[in-house]
Parts: structure tokens; C-alpha cells; sequence
């Protein structure tokens, strides 16, 4: 029998997609109804004699008088099996933790009414640690339990991973990624994380990993990886101690002496490294999570922080911190959204773009007609009616579109969180198709004022993203 280990080397594909087989949701029995019964039902991948057995070896992991090694032990031997399981066989375990390792409901109501009871008297703070403990759940003393092996931490990563794909169709696994996601918030605190720089000079090992996660930007080949650990540039990674080859976040830095406008530059292998003597300005060109398994651990922010702090001790010139960033969710937005956003157009706007797409008047001109020029934009001259509307589109959608609050782009609601500012659009910045795709070519800067960045996530807790004049400039000026 394989060990965990094992599993994780060759488990890579299955957190990436479902597995091909898929549950059948007609009338599920729970686990309870199941440990009762004799048969299995044919949607069911567990016999009630194996769920037994299951859960049997569950309950061990965290009996009364086992210590935390032999707990760890047991657990590792769940861990084993499960590198084994098929699927759907995996799924049962994890509707085991969720059904069979709740908290105790009538301990937790009589805890909170003495707690509600003893408010502004004496016993208060006794009674809020009996609360406290009534809302430990046995799962989470079990998957405590499953960290304590070596691999115990990558074993749960990568069980998180998976149970995601199915989280939205099945609502009974929300306890377990709950549990897991407020586990995870404490055990990779910043607190418990070491800031490291990679260089060229690293253990090969620990660079193909940059190549494996870099989500922005692919790394093409050995010569760009090399090019992007160069004299001029940074990489930085937050490491945890129980997963010391493996980094969770890792950020790329470029030197330059101005704020970047375009990507080109910055990944052209042959371009002669920056004088770093002179170097004003820190562009932050690719920011990537590596573990799928964190989805809503937020440590981002705290790794820029460190960085810059780290940049500002080995180059006392560095003045400018910026992004250049891509604008990942403009385009299916504008999808969506053109109709909107020509109506914001002002009638003389209308006209010229009616002229541009060779349509007789601005009444006769419809969205998927503009949009199809859009997809031609990149061979236009950059101030030509439909640029300038695809800019102003883009401006709005950063600087406007915040539904519920939040910047709608992904990667301005990180930038934006973490108290950075809109700076500026920069047409054609990424040429490539991966950058057409997404935004028709357009980047953004986001720009980190450090005596600001308190002031623009208040701004940010109002509803109201923080932009520079020339972004404000760029939006509709008959916007509602």
C-alpha cells in the first residue's frame, strides 16, 4: 500500500478537475441512515460494513486517552487508505467528518443560555470558556490530529483542494471546508511564515516549482526563468516551516527607474539587466498562490508589505512601488456590460464609433458590431474611437464597478484590499494572446503610497475605490 506521499505526486491532475465520476444527488441517505442500514444503495461507493469501518478508524484518531503521536499515528493510517480510494470512496469520508464529528447541539445551547445568564455578573468569564469549548467540534480535534504526521499538513492541503470542486453542489461538505479554512487561517498566520528570497542560486528543485505556479506569466523556458531571477530583478516567497520546499506565495520584482508601461520589456530575455545603483522604482509584475488548497487564507498583502520593506533596506533609492498587473475579468465583463457602457457615451462618442465600424448612425449601431471591432483593437491605432471607448470601459470597470462593495476585477480587489490605488492604463501592455483574452491587451498600474494605504482601504470600506485624476479623467463623464 502507497502512502500519502505517493498520493500527493501523482494527485497533482485530480485537484485540477472532477473526477470523471459523479455523484448521484437524488434523495442522498446521510451517514446516519447509512452506518444503520445492511445494503448499499447502487449511488453509494461505501458498503454500510465499510463505513462502519471507516468510521470506526476516525473515532481512534481522536479517543480520549490517545495521545497526540498516537493520534497522529492513527490518522496517518486514515491518510494511507485514503491515498487509495477511489473518488466517490473519498467523498464518504469526507460526509464522515461532516455528519459524525459535529458539535454536541444540546451542550453548545446549554453553554450559550449560561453564558447569556451570566452576562455583566461574575461568573461571566467562566461562563464565556464553557461557550468557547462547547464550540470546539470533535472534527476539529481530528483534523488537528491528521496535521501531526510529516506529510499530515499536505495531506490536508491537498483534501481541501478536492473537496472544493464539489463544495457548490453539495452544501452538507460546507462545515469541513469551513473548519478547514479557519484551521488554515491560523496555522499559516504570518506570523508562522518566513519571508525568503529565490534566486538563481536555489535549489533547482525549489525553481521548477516558480515555473509549476507561475499563474500570470508563463515561464517559457529556463533562459526567461533566469531573465526573471536576474541582477535587476526579485522574487520573494512566503514559506511555512511544515512545508519548508514548497512556497504559498511568491512575488516577482522588477527594478526599473519608472513605472512600467508595457510587459514586453520586462520578460525580453535578451534586454541587458537595469543598473541597479539607479533604480527608483519596484514593479511588481506577477503575484502567484500556490496552493489551491488556502482559498481564502489572505496572506498577500502582508507579502508585499515585507517585501517592500525588505527592498527599502538593500536599496534606500527605491522610492516608487507599483504593480503591472493584468486586468483578468475586463473582457467577459465587457461582455456582458457593452450595452451599458455605450449608453454612458456621449452622442458625439456615438457618432465616431458609429463611423469607425463603417455603420450609417449612432442609432444604428449595435454592441456585437462593436465588439467584433474590439477584437481587432490591438491592430488600431491606439486613438482611434473604438481604443478610446475600450480604455474608457476598462477605466470604469476599475475605478466604478465595485458590486456589493468589492472591485469586480479579481486582481483589483486584491491590489485595492491591500491598500494599493488605480494609477494607470496602459494600452497594449501585454500583447500576447493569454493578455487579448483577457483585457484586449490592456494593464494596469496599481500604485502602493505607503503613507496612503490606510486611507485607501478606508476609502475601500465605503464602497469607493481609490484612483488616480488620470483614471478618474478616463471614466464616463456622464456616469450615473
Amino acid at each position: 500500500m502507497k502512502n500519502a506521499p505517493d498520493w500527493i505526486a501523482r494527485g497533482v491532475s485530480r485537484l485540477r478537475s472532477k473526477p470523471t465520476e459523479s455523484v448521484d444527488k437524488t434523495a442522498p441517505r446521510t451517514t446516519h441512515e447509512r452506518l444503520q442500514a445492511t445494503l448499499r444503495r447502487a449511488d453509494e461507493a461505501l458498503s454500510p460494513r465499510v463505513l462502519r469501518r471507516v468510521l470506526a478508524d476516525l473515532q481512534a484518531v481522536i479517543e480520549p486517552r490517545t495521545s497526540e503521536l498516537e493520534g497522529g499515528r492513527r490518522a496517518q493510517v486514515v491518510a494511507d487508505w485514503y491515498a487509495q480510494a477511489k473518488p466517490l470512496e473519498r467523498y464518504d469520508l469526507w460526509l464522515l467528518m461532516c455528519e459524525q464529528f459535529a458539535p454536541d447541539a444540546t451542550r453548545f445551547k446549554s453553554a450559550r443560555q449560561r453564558y447569556e445568564a451570566a452576562a455583566g455578573t461574575d461568573e461571566e468569564s467562566q461562563a464565556e470558556i464553557t461557550l468557547r469549548r462547547a464550540l470546539v467540534s470533535p472534527r476539529t480535534r481530528l483534523l488537528q490530529r491528521f496535521a501531526v504526521p510529516p506529510q499530515g499538513m499536505r495531506f490536508l492541503l491537498d483534501l481541501r483542494a478536492e473537496l472544493l470542486l464539489f463544495l457548490k453542489d453539495d452544501k452538507r461538505l460546507a462545515a469541513l471546508d469551513a473548519e478547514l479554512e479557519h484551521l488554515f487561517s491560523t496555522w499559516f498566520d504570518v506570523a508562522f511564515l518566513e519571508l525568503q528570497r529565490l534566486s538563481w542560486d536555489s535549489p533547482a528543485s525549489l525553481i521548477e516549482k516558480l515555473i509549476k505556479y507561475e499563474a500570470v506569466h508563463d515561464i517559457r523556458s529556463w533562459a526567461d526563468l533566469k531573465n526573471r531571477l536576474d541582477s535587476d530583478r526579485r522574487c520573494y516567497g512566503f514559506f511555512h516551516p511544515r512545508l519548508p520546499n514548497e512556497p504559498l506565495i511568491f512575488v516577482e520584482v522588477a527594478l526599473v527607474s519608472s513605472i512600467s508601461s508595457s510587459i514586453t520589456p520586462l520578460l525580453d530575455e535578451a534586454a541587458a539587466p537595469v543598473d541597479i545603483a539607479r533604480a527608483s522604482t519596484a514593479i511588481f509584475y506577477s503575484i502567484s498562490n500556490t496552493q489551491t488548497g488556502l482559498r481564502g487564507v489572505s496572506f498577500g498583502d502582508s507579502l508585499i508589505k515585507n517585501v517592500v520593506e525588505t527592498l527599502c533596506a538593500e536599496f534606500p533609492r527605491l522610492r516608487t512601488f507599483a504593480t503591472l498587473s493584468p486586468i483578468p475579468g475586463f473582457r467577459p465583463w465587457l461582455a456582458k456590460n457593452a450595452q451599458a457602457m455605450l449608453s454612458l457615451a456621449g452622442e458625439k462618442q456615438r457618432t465616431e464609433l458609429a463611423r469607425a465600424v463603417n455603420v450609417a448612425s449612432p442609432e444604428a449601431l449595435q454592441v456585437p458590431l462593436l465588439l467584433v471591432a474590439c477584437d481587432k483593437a490591438a491592430e488600431l491605432d491606439a486613438k482611434s474611437p473604438v481604443c478610446q471607448w475600450l480604455v474608457q470601459c476598462a477605466a470604469h470597470y476599475l475605478a466604478r464597478e465595485l458590486p456589493g462593495g468589492k472591485p469586480a476585477d479579481p486582481v483589483a480587489r486584491f491590489h485595492l484590499g491591500n491598500g494599493a490605488r488605480v494609477e494607470r492604463l496602459n494600452w497594449a501592455g501585454d500583447p500576447s494572446d493569454k493578455g487579448q483574452k483577457q483585457s484586449y491587451g490592456l494593464m494596469v498600474n496599481y500604485l502602493y503610497d505607503l503613507k496612503r494605504i490606510d486611507k485607501h482601504r478606508s476609502l475601500l470600506a465605503q464602497g469607493r475605490a481609490a484612483a488616480s485624476k488620470e483614471m478618474e479623467g478616463l471614466c464616463f463623464k456622464n456616469q450615473r
